[in-house]
């Protein structure tokens, strides 16, 4: 079991601050139940810390977060910035710095349907059987990182990749399918791209070391069909930095909100957790948003650190959540429950286990819960 202790809390932008409470919250509640003694240590990244400090990543946030035993993040983005594209300092450029910093290079985003919201999608649930796959998207390499040039009446940016970079996210890609279904999908362009031409190489070559796991590969135009039209054909989807970014947003789709969608970005020495939505600010201070996603990451920092049975629970808990429709109003406009509902919701189910809610009354809500 890897130690997990000391937790960096970087909430972010808009919504960020909100979610994380949640999830907080349930790392209480795990601490709790299983003589855990987590400890909570706040940092500004994101347009947060430009108010705070003038730098989206100021270096007392990058010697906290190596520090700690796993960082928690919230979201980054403030519409104000989204105004002035000219803008020399930007809230994205705390996340990427954070990644390159910590070198977080892979991040791991997983795809599942929960049943019962099938009908949330806008495709149709026959399409959506089945539907169970895990994205592996290189983190601090390509396009994003490359150099950048812009003039008059020009611009550039270089898309760059090492054969170091491409094995190690692939090595990961290749260990997780062979702890599921055992096939992986290369997404690239490689009739096209020079970087695609590489990564087909390595996955080529790993393909040889792992016999069990079938491979294919696709281009990124067919891929973002497939995901909308078969999406049950995908176990293990490997992409680099751009097409993992498109891909794997295109796949919220697929669950029906952002709200639901978690991810975890690993490196050697650190791993950072953080929900794949954004800072939606018209939502901010109003209690209203999906903390689903960012307790989901939890799950993952608990179960990455070893602690399944207490992953475990908390996947329990929100699974029952889902099947009695105890949701926010993004997923249930008619019965919605608040952000901080929620967490204490899933909080209670931890420690206390479903009977708890029978008698239970939270926060403004003068009913009992179910």
């Amino acid at each position: 079991m890897r130690k997990l202790t000391n937790i960096a809390v970087l909430p972010g932008d808009g919504i960020g601050p909100e979610v994380v409470d949640q999830a907080i919250k349930v790392l209480e509640a795990i601490g709790e139940r299983y003589k855990h003694d987590f400890h909570f240590t706040h940092g500004y990244v994101g347009a947060a810390a430009i108010d705070k400090t003038g730098n989206p990543c100021p270096p007392e946030t990058i010697e906290l977060c190596k520090s700690s035993d796993a960082i928690l993040m919230g979201a980054i983005g403030d519409p104000k910035y989204d105004k002035d594209p000219g803008a020399k300092v930007r809230p994205e450029q705390g996340l990427l710095k954070l990644r390159k910093s910590l070198e977080l290079f892979v991040n791991i985003r997983p795809i599942r349907l929960f049943e019962n919201l099938a009908g949330l999608s806008v495709i149709k649930p026959s399409v959506l059987k089945n539907v169970d796959f895990v994205i592996y998207r290189e983190l601090t390499g390509g396009i994003y990182f490359g150099k950048k040039e812009k003039g008059d009446d020009y611009a550039s940016d270089e898309c760059y990749y090492t054969r170091h970079e491409i094995e190690r996210v692939t090595v990961l890609a290749f260990e997780e399918a062979m702890k599921r279904r055992k096939k992986l999908t290369l997404i690239d362009k490689a009739n096209v791209l020079e970087t695609s031409r590489l990564w087909r190489d390595v996955v080529m070559a790993y393909s040889n070391k792992y016999p069990e796991v079938e491979v294919d590969y696709l281009y990124i135009d067919n891929a973002t069909m497939q995901v909308i039209l078969n999406p049950s054909r995908f176990d293990v989807m490997l992409c680099d930095n751009m097409f993992g970014d498109i891909i794997s947003d295109e796949a919220s789709v697929l669950v029906g909100s952002l709200g639901l969608l978690p991810s975890g970005s690993r490196g050697e020495q650190y791993s950072l957790y953080e929900p794949v939505h954004g800072s939606y600010p018209e939502a901010a201070g109003k209690d209203i948003a999906n903390p689903m996603a960012t307790i989901l990451s939890v799950e993952m920092m608990l179960r990455d650190a070893g602690m399944i049975e207490e992953a475990d629970t908390v996947q329990r808990a929100i699974d029952f959540c889902m099947e009695k429709s105890i949701l926010t109003e993004d997923l249930n406009p008619n019965i919605n429950y608040s952000c901080s509902q929620m967490g204490d919701i899933i909080s209670t189910l931890i420690v206390e286990g479903p009977e708890a809610l029978k008698t239970k009354s939270l926060h403004e809500a003068n009913s009992t819960i179910v």
